[in-house]
């Protein structure tokens, strides 16, 4: 796996690691909760299991590129790839899926989710099609 895919793949990783912080971590700090997900301070009991939940999701999907990187530089390459491009490919896929409940306007007004569906989506792109070339 090229060095451009690992490092698409590493931000990947980075990406899920910071939405785990804010969802399991920080989520309580209106700065979290209100200015980036939109949640008022009065919903916050209510939202709290959902961002747990999400939370640790987006933890177990940094493990698999993370762990794949790992695979790749300690002498067992082609796991490291696999794991690597099945792992991106499912974040693609996430993010496509956060993308299109986002076009439907499902929780929050058209819009507002872009910006989650696209930093989900497009370092897993990035990697999958860096390794493609």
């Amino acid at each position: 796996m090229n060095a451009v895919a690992q490092v698409f793949a590493g931000v990947a990783v980075l990406v899920h690691l910071l939405a785990f912080a804010w969802e399991v971590l920080l989520f309580e700090r209106p700065g979290v909760h209100e200015g980036i997900f939109s949640i008022p301070s009065a919903n916050l009991p209510a939202t709290r299991l959902w961002s747990v939940n999400v939370g640790f999701y987006n933890l177990f999907l940094a493990a698999g590129p993370g762990l794949g990187l790992v695979l790749l530089h300690t002498g067992h390459a082609d796991a490291g790839r696999v794991l690597v491009l099945y792992c991106c490919g499912f974040m693609l896929l996430a993010g496509i899926a956060l993308g299109v409940s986002d076009l439907l306007a499902l929780s929050r007004p058209r819009g507002s989710g872009r910006g989650g569906a696209l930093a989900q989506a497009l370092p897993s792109l990035g990697a999958l099609v860096a390794a493609l070339c």
